[in-house]
């Protein structure tokens, strides 16, 4: 059982954030900037009896693997059984970091065969997150892949029919999806406070060497610690290069740029936060400005989106980029703007400024002579608030805590999750079609609703 400890779910306290401003009449937008940034969104944490535990394994064990794993175990009621890994350094890491009991393997399927694994991370490349998720669902395990969903759009029928027909719990690693930003911000456009969507954009920018994927590769690496064949795969063949397993994000056979690693996120937050199915036009351009360093993917790319009108959502435009040389690093975040207004959204915050629209018929002088009959008070009673701030309160375990509760609530209890593997395949594949428009230099249509190209 789950026992929230709070007296309200996180949804009824998010859609009265203002409750506690209005009961001293004012409403939260008129409020000082101390006073606003007072008001905060529900810490909401939920604990598991210990008598229900998940036995939790994961297959690549590296950066994003094992920062799953430390997020996972802050949950009461999860423990690590089993590890997979090619190279024996993680392996003897794991050890030492969660016990010699471990159960610890180069091939990930010891893992898939052993009874007392209920739930899988599939932290590996992403060239092997179809297969291993598929494997594991087909297994009867439930599933936790990280980002994107799968290495080809070609390969997203296939993990969609496995969660279909296991009847297992499947949630892709996009963490923002569960955070409280997102759905602060999905509340606040569907009660119209930007207006009419008609564009978005999405930035994440960095200037560093690990945020460039330039990480470290261990000294203790050989051919003789580890096993270069697993590491392939059903890439092509190549002889033993430390680079491409440590630092496999630059190399087309194993990763999917960054329109794979960080576009991904960005569709899935618009996604979540519009109930889109996804663009019909896709568009990248972009380059190698600076980390010339053999990789073959671009460290600049420019993605540009059109998205048709549905029940759910007007037409509207979307322009998402990344930088790897960016001065400004550390911007990232998600605008949506309106007829009435824009609101930017990270997943622990949520900045909405208004500014309503004037009408078209509206003539100026006429707008200037009534002004002029009114008070300079009464004016000022009737200009809009200049900005808005939703922020998380201190203590929030963020989104990635978040994304697997998420997860594990549907392990336990078959819950519907956040993401699954069609929700999954809705973001990777403009993100991944971004890759196919930048290199084949060619726009390309999309179909949201049967997710193909056209």
């Amino acid at each position: 059982m789950i026992h929230p400890t709070a007296p309200q779910s996180r949804r009824k306290f998010l859609s009265s954030l203002a409750a506690g401003a209005l009961a001293g009449g004012a409403a939260p937008e008129f409020l000082s900037i101390r006073e606003r940034n007072r008001i905060h969104t529900l810490l909401r944490q939920e604990y598991q009896s210990t008598n229900d535990q998940i036995q939790l394994a994961v297959i690549g064990a590296g950066g994003m693997g094992m920062a799953d794993v430390e997020t996972a175990l802050s949950i009461p009621g999860v423990r690590l059984v089993a590890v997979a890994d090619c190279f024996d350094g993680r392996l003897v890491a794991a050890r030492e970091n969660y016990g010699q009991d471990l159960f610890t393997t180069r091939d990930y399927r010891e893992v898939l065969a052993r009874d007392d694994v209920d739930a899988v991370i599939c932290g590996t490349p992403d060239h092997w997150h179809k297969q291993i998720s598929v494997e594991a669902l087909t297994a009867g395990k439930s599933v936790y892949c990280e980002k994107p969903m799968v290495h080809s759009i070609a390969q997203g029928a296939d993990v969609v029919r496995a969660q279909n027909e296991s009847g297992k719990t499947f949630q892709v690693g996009s963490q923002g999806m569960s955070s409280l930003g997102n759905e602060k911000a999905k509340e606040l456009l569907a009660a119209g406070e930007i207006g009419e969507l008609n564009y978005a954009e999405g930035f994440w920018a960095r200037n560093d060497p690990i945020g460039a994927w330039q990480y470290a590769i261990p000294e203790d690496a050989s051919e003789e610690t580890v096993d270069w064949d697993m590491f392939l795969g059903d890439a092509p063949p190549k002889p033993y290069d430390p680079l491409r397993i440590f630092r496999w994000r630059n190399y087309r056979d194993y990763g999917t740029g960054v329109s794979g690693d960080l576009f991904v996120h960005l569709f899935s937050s618009l996604h979540f936060i519009t109930s889109s199915l996804g663009p019909r036009k896709i568009m990248a351009q972009g380059g190698l400005r600076y980390w010339k360093d053999g990789r073959e993917v671009p460290d600049i790319l420019l993605g540009m989106f059109d998205y048709p009108e549905t029940e759910a959502h007007p037409p509207f435009n979307l322009s998402l980029r990344v930088n790897f040389v960016d001065g400004t690093s550390g911007t990232t975040f998600l605008r949506l703007v309106g007829s009435e207004g824009a609101m930017d959204v990270t997943w622990t915050e949520v900045v909405l400024r208004r500014n309503k629209a004037v009408s078209p018929t509206d003539v100026f002088s006429q707008r200037k002579a009534d002004e002029m009959d009114q008070g300079v008070e009464a004016r000022k009673q009737m200009l809009p608030p200049a900005e808005s701030v939703y922020m998380v309160e201190d203590g929030y375990m963020g989104a990635h805590f978040d994304h697997f509760m998420n997860f594990f609530r549907g392990v336990r209890d078959g819950r519907p999750v956040s993401e699954d593997a069609e929700f999954g395949l809705r973001a990777a594949a403009p993100a991944l079609a971004c890759n196919d428009s930048y290199f084949g230099e060619q726009i390309l249509a999309w179909d949201p609703e049967m997710m193909k190209v056209i």
